[in-house]
């Protein structure tokens, strides 16, 4: 059984957002383990939060390069919705937890910083969820 564009735009979405899902999940979880440094929270909750985003872009039909940089998605959230992307501009601080912190030689990521990477990405996904809820509520396409 074939599909339509719309039904490919729709379940990549759905795609998107399972893997933006089981960063955060992931992110959580790690919380919950006493260690002495979360830089791999914070790793799962950029993720998280730049999948949330590009499914965004991918409702929308906006290509996107492979880019772990917020900032560089949040310009192409603007072509289609400048105050969400206005919005998550927040986000961006979570770049260095992409690539930055998760080797030696950078700062320890602690438990306050990473809750509050967790708690951004959070925000990112009730953001992104909410512009998506019209979209979402008219069901996937026939």
């Amino acid at each position: 059984m074939s599909r339509t564009s719309e039904q490919v735009v729709w379940d990549f979405v759905q795609e998107w957002l399972a893997k933006a899902d089981g960063d955060l999940k992931i992110a959580r979880h790690i919380l919950d383990i006493e260690l002495s440094e979360y830089s791999s929270a914070g790793f799962h909750a950029q993720q998280s939060a730049e999948k949330y985003t590009k499914a965004f872009l991918v409702r929308h039909q906006v290509a996107f390069p492979k880019t772990h940089k917020m900032d560089e998605l949040l310009k192409m959230v603007s072509t289609v919705d400048e105050p969400l992307s206005t919005e998550l501009v927040f986000s961006v601080s979570l770049n260095p937890f992409a690539v930055e912190f998760r080797y030696p030689g950078t700062e320890d990521v602690y438990r306050e910083l990473a809750e509050s990477a967790v708690n951004d990405a959070a925000k990112v996904k009730d953001t992104v969820l909410a512009k998506l809820n019209d979209y979402f509520a008219a069901g996937r396409p026939e």
